[in-house]
C-alpha cells in the first residue's frame, strides 16, 4: 500500500528524540542506561503505525520496548501514540533493520517480534524474508540466553517457510499455533493488521522459537 506522503514528518521525529532515537548506533551495548533500569528488552521489528508495541509497553511496563519502522510516514503515528501517553519503557527508531547487530550488543535483546512481515512470496526474494538464515544469524548474536523470536502473520506460506527455517536453524519450537484467536490467548496484543485480517475470518498464526545456546 502506497503510503501518504507527510512533509512535516521529519521536523516532528526531530523534535520527539525523547522517543525516536536518531544514532542507534552509537547506543549499542547501552539500552538500559537509556531506559535508566535493567528489564529486559524486547525489540519489534516493522512497527507500522505503534499500536503493538505501544500496547504492549502498556501490558507490560517493566519491560522496555524498541520499536523499528522504516517509513517516515508510517512510525511519525506511533510516536504520536507513545508521546500521548507519556510512556518511559519504549522507544522508537526510525532505521532500516538489515542488520540488527549494528544497533544491538550481543546478549542485549530478550525477545524479538516479527508482526506481519512482507512474505516477500516469490522464491528470488527468498533472501528477504525476515525468517531467513541470515536474519536468524543476526537475531541469534543480540538474543540473550533463552531469547524467543515470536512470528506472527496471516501468510501461510510465510509461515510455513518460518517454522522450516527456525527448526533447519536448530532453534526449538515453542508454540506453533495456526489459528491465534482460536485459543482466547487474552495476554495477545493485537496489530492493526491482525485485527483486519481476523475481522475477515483469516486464521492468525503465531510461532515461537528459541535458539540453542
Amino acid at each position: 500500500m502506497r503510503q501518504r506522503n507527510k512533509p512535516w514528518a521529519d521536523e516532528y521525529l526531530q523534535e520527539k528524540n525523547h522517543i525516536v532515537i536518531h544514532d542507534p548506533k552509537s547506543k549499542k551495548g547501552n539500552w538500559n542506561q537509556l531506559f535508566n533500569n535493567n528489564n529486559p528488552i524486547h525489540v519489534e521489528i516493522g512497527s507500522g503505525k505503534g499500536q503493538f508495541v505501544l500496547g504492549m509497553a502498556k501490558q507490560y511496563p517493566d519491560i522496555n520496548f524498541i520499536g523499528i519502522e522504516i517509513a517516515k510516514s508510517i512510525i511519525v503515528s506511533a510516536v504520536q501514540k507513545i508521546d500521548e501517553e507519556s510512556l518511559s519503557n519504549v522507544l522508537m527508531l526510525n532505521e532500516n533493520a538489515i542488520d540488527v547487530r549494528e544497533m544491538f550488543a550481543n546478549n542485549e535483546i530478550s525477545m524479538i517480534y516479527l508482526n506481519f512481515s512482507d512474505p516477500w512470496p516469490k522464491n528470488r526474494h527468498e533472501k528477504r524474508r525476515l525468517t531467513y538464515e541470515r536474519f536468524l544469524d543476526q537475531y541469534q548474536d543480540i538474543l540473550c540466553t533463552n531469547g524467543e523470536v515470536i512470528l506472527k502473520t496471516d501468510n501461510r506460506g510465510l509461515f510455513e517457510y518460518s517454522v522450516v527455517s527456525f527448526s533447519q536453524y536448530g532453534m526449538t519450537i515453542n508454540e506453533l499455533n495456526v489459528d491465534l484467536h482460536a485459543i482466547e490467548d487474552e495476554t495477545n496484543v493485537m496489530t492493526e493488521y491482525e485485527e483486519k485480517f481476523s475481522s475477515k475470518g483469516q486464521p492468525i498464526y503465531r510461532c515461537k522459537a528459541v535458539f540453542e545456546k
